[in-house]
Formats: C-alpha cells, structure tokens, sequence
C-alpha cells in the first residue's frame, strides 16, 4: 500500500513540474517579436556632404546594413543584423577618411555609436530587453550623421584662428 502511495505521488509531482515547464517557453515567445515602428528615423544628411560620402564606400556599405535595423522582426533578425552593422563598423573605422571627414568630431561620434551597437550585441546575448540600447544606438547614429552635416556647414578656417 505504502508504495502504491509513493509511486502515484512521484508520477503527479512529474506531470506537474512538466506542464509548469511548457507555460514558461509559452511566455518567453511572447516578448521574441520587436515592434519597430517606434525607433527614429535616420537623420538625412544635406546634399553637400552627401556629395563627398558617395564615394565612401566603406560608409555606403554601414548604410546598408543599418538600413536592414528597420527591417527585424525578432530577436535573430537583430542579432544577424547587429553582427553585420558592427563589423561593417569596424570596416569604416579602419578605413581612409575622406578629408574633410577626417576630424576628431566625427571619429568620436563612429565610436559613440559603436559603443551603442556593441550594448545591443550584448543585450542580445544576455537574453535582456534590447529596446532601449537601440534606441541609443539610433540616436548616436543620427548624432554621426549631423556631424557630417556640421563639418560640412563649418566654414569658418581654423588656420586663421592659429595665426594670432
């Protein structure tokens, strides 16, 4: 009798734990999707930097990849496309500036979004909630890219500035 007892309750105390396992991947699914339209847009740059940055093409390539962050749909997708911006990253980083961008304003602001995009790769793999980090990155990203428009509208010669 005693072991009829224990046997049932071992056979319960399995079901139990095993139904309880199945509604914790149900609630993980659930928050798998990224809802983008709340994410800025990409800052456009005027046409006179845009005429210098045609030819970059390094940068075009970091165009497209961060184009493709409008496009996730889950979590994979953004790790893929994350992978892909910060090694296009580190492409344009090791790349020859064009001249009028090859000021520190500009290179500190490629390395703040970098910054930005290693923190996404890092939420994504520790399984924590990456919309706040893009935001971020969307927003160092845009800060770049005004810099090319800043470098550009800066007329004023430093040369001149030096001589006194």
């Amino acid at each position: 009798m005693k072991r009829i007892f224990f046997f049932s309750a071992m056979l319960v105390l399995f079901l139990s734990c095993k139904e309880e396992k199945q509604e914790s991947t149900a609630e993980n699914t659930e928050n798998y999707e990224i809802n983008t339209e709340n994410w800025d847009k990409k800052l456009a740059v005027k046409p006179k930097a845009e005429a210098i940055l045609k030819d970059w093409a390094e940068f075009a390539a970091l165009e497209t990849s961060f184009d493709a962050l409008y496009t996730v749909a889950n979590r994979d997708d953004l790790n893929l496309v994350i992978e892909n911006l910060v090694a296009k990253q580190n492409e344009l980083e090791e790349s020859t500036y064009p001249e009028a961008f090859n000021v520190p304003q500009v290179k500190s602001r490629q390395k703040v979004f970098k910054t930005y995009a290693l923190k996404v790769k890092g939420d994504l793999f520790y399984r924590t909630d990456p919309e706040e980090s893009v935001v971020q990155m969307i927003e160092a990203y845009n800060a770049f890219r005004n810099q090319f428009n800043v470098v550009v509208n800066n007329t004023l010669d430093t040369e001149l500035i030096l001589d006194f």
